[in-house]
């Protein structure tokens, strides 16, 4: 595929134009069932929506959908965790969000159902980022975000304290099941078709989209996936597991089997305890996906990619530069680094253990023009944040499966050049949040145009299982087709990152959390 100019006219001219918002009629606030929305940039919105309860350390229960009204007018709590602080918290946090050009049950639109980021600990999806209506509206398509328990509310590995327990390595997981089974049941009443539903995710959104494709209770809620900087490869062990909810006890001085305590204690209390240094790989404690052999008999991607999720076509997405978002360039990582100690601070920051001295000189040698600090932050993104991509990328294309399609965002924001383009630079890309406190996007020709392009491949994939970008190229192997998203215009490259993804597969990838 050659480089396509992506301006307006020719987007337009090409035949695919985005739908325009449509002119919705009337001024009372819309009803579906129960639920009040509200207008809002041109599409209906319902915010708000309870999809389950749950007690604890215990598997949801759907929310009956019933008759008496209700407003969904405003976000409801999100889960506890350490982050977010100005925001209202609540354990009671299984709601979801709807955003629809119009209610009609006859109109069969695609639906596409976002998860956030955060990894399993934090996050929610009333950030301003992923409000849902300029993608319903421009896209013609119906948007669903949820949020659901994480951390050790979600996660927290305590089946050998007996049954009651059974499910809690992956409660967070479920409850993404019982919000996909709510959309099945109800989706059509706001306009969209049930039979077209796509998950969609950022970080650790696209890491419990991967690991639901390999949860049975999963099968056919979904029918097509994107995952943007986000991969589940392995799960978490119960071995390490349970050396992490060890960890917990000893943080909030627990005796090693008083269970209940942690049961029944004030949740500040227990999310105070996640500031316990992780005993498997360091850092704060992870919680995250249980091979618990019942909920999750596999890995998701290793040995091979799960048999399951074969038949489901995909995009899988990074961006260039994925740690200038979380290594700050004005930061202490970076002060005074130069060519003496850039593998020593290198050295933390990666996941596969290669000697950094020698990672430091392979890159002086291929790239003898760069400063440390372009080795480093290239270094770190390859070493850790991008294996995972080019592990599942792979694993589809060597399993036969549907079509998968992977991209990389190349595009620099214009907001703040050090950034480059860094983890969760795509997400107002493909939201058209643009303008949205927090993005780094801008608002010029090139990001719309960036922004049109993005779209239009998630969309295209919900509603007909193909980006709608049609010369983008599935990727096989060896050739390993990578759209390379630029400043105003997309190309198709064979396997762009060829010498850094060799250079990194000399050693295993270890999937964080594992």
């Amino acid at each position: 595929m050659s480089a396509v100019d992506l301006t307006r006219r020719a987007l337009l001219g090409g035949g695919v134009a985005l739908m325009a918002a449509p002119v919705l009629a009337g001024r009372r606030d819309p009803k579906v069932g129960r639920s009040i929305g509200l207008r809002e940039e041109g599409v209906l919105a319902f915010k708000g929506i309870r999809y389950g309860r749950a007690a604890r350390f215990e598997r949801a229960v759907a929310e009956p959908w019933g008759s008496a009204p209700a407003k969904a007018q405003t976000f409801a709590p999100i889960a506890p965790q350490r982050g977010n602080a100005d925001l209202v918290q609540s354990e009671d946090c299984l709601f979801l969000n709807i955003w629809t050009p119009d209610a009609n049950p006859k109109a069969n639109r695609a639906v596409m159902v976002y998860f956030h980021g955060g990894a399993y600990s934090n996050g929610t999806v009333t950030d301003p980022l992923t409000h849902g209506a300029k993608l319903a509206a421009q896209g013609d398509v119906v948007v669903v975000t949820v949020n659901h328990r994480l951390n050790a509310l979600g996660y927290a590995w305590l089946k050998p304290f007996g049954a009651r327990y059974a499910d809690s390595g992956n409660l967070g997981q479920l409850d993404l099941i019982l919000a996909l089974e709510w959309v099945r049941a109800h989706i059509a009443d706001f306009g969209g078709d049930p039979a077209r539903v796509m998950v969609f995710g950022q970080s650790g959104g696209g890491a419990k989209i991967a690991t639901l494709m390999a949860m049975p209770a999963a099968k056919g809620l979904f029918h097509a996936a994107a995952t943007m900087s986000g991969q589940q490869v392995v799960a978490s062990g119960p071995g390490n597991a349970w050396k992490r909810t060890q960890a917990l006890f000893a943080a909030l001085k627990l005796q090693p089997g008083d269970v209940e305590m942690l049961r029944t204690m004030p949740v500040q209390q227990l999310i105070d305890g996640l500031g316990a240094t992780d005993p498997v790989i360091g850092g704060g404690l992870y919680m995250g996906p249980v091979l618990d052999m019942t909920n999750l008999p596999r890995h998701p991607f290793w040995p091979d990619a799960a048999p399951q999720s074969l038949h489901i076509p995909m995009i899988l997405g990074n961006t260039r530069d994925e740690t200038r978002a979380f290594i700050d360039p004005k930061g202490p990582k970076l002060h005074g680094l130069n060519w003496d100690n850039l593998a020593a601070r290198m050295a933390p920051e990666v996941k596969i253990d290669l000697d950094v001295d020698w990672v430091v000189a392979q890159y002086r040698a291929q790239y003898p023009a760069w400063t440390p600090s372009q080795v480093f932050y290239s270094a770190t993104t390859a070493g850790r944040s991008w294996p995972g991509q080019v592990i599942e990328a792979d694993e589809r294309a060597k399993a036969g499966a549907a079509a998968t399609w992977v991209y990389q965002l190349d595009r620099a924001s214009p907001i703040d050049p050090q950034r480059g383009a860094a983890h969760t630079d795509d997400i107002p890309y493909v939201f058209g949040t643009l303008d949205a406190p927090g993005s780094m996007s801008g608002t010029d020709q090139g990001t719309r145009a960036t922004r049109d392009a993005m779209m239009r491949a998630f969309t295209g994939l919900a509603k007909t299982g193909k980006p709608g970008l049609p010369d983008w190229t599935p990727y096989t192997v060896p050739q390993r087709a990578t759209l390379v998203v630029g400043d105003g215009k997309v190309e198709a490259v064979n396997d762009p990152r060829r010498w850094e993804r060799e250079l990194w597969s000399i050693g295993p990838y270890v999937q964080p959390g594992s």
